[in-house]
């Protein structure tokens, strides 16, 4: 996730614990999709846009986090 920030992302990973928990909560989440997409865990539609949708809002949290601490580090 967000590769071109992986220095940030690390950085924040080690000193921001909510920026820890939205980075491994996004990851989970990929990994289900993945095996709901590839057919080794079943889940209804519905459910999968759900997660797929919450895999979203927590990459853009994440994002936003980033752009602060870039705006911080640059003042």
């Amino acid at each position: 996730m967000l590769e071109e920030y992986k220095d940030i992302v690390e950085k924040l990973m080690a000193e921001n614990p909510h920026f820890a928990a939205v980075v491994e909560k996004h990851d989970e989440l990929d990994k289900l999709i993945t095996e709901v997409e590839e057919g080794r865990e079943h889940m209804e539609d519905l459910e999968l846009e759900k997660l797929k949708k919450e895999k979203l809002r927590l990459k853009d949290e994440a994002y936003a986090m980033i752009l602060e601490y870039k705006k911080k580090m640059t003042q």
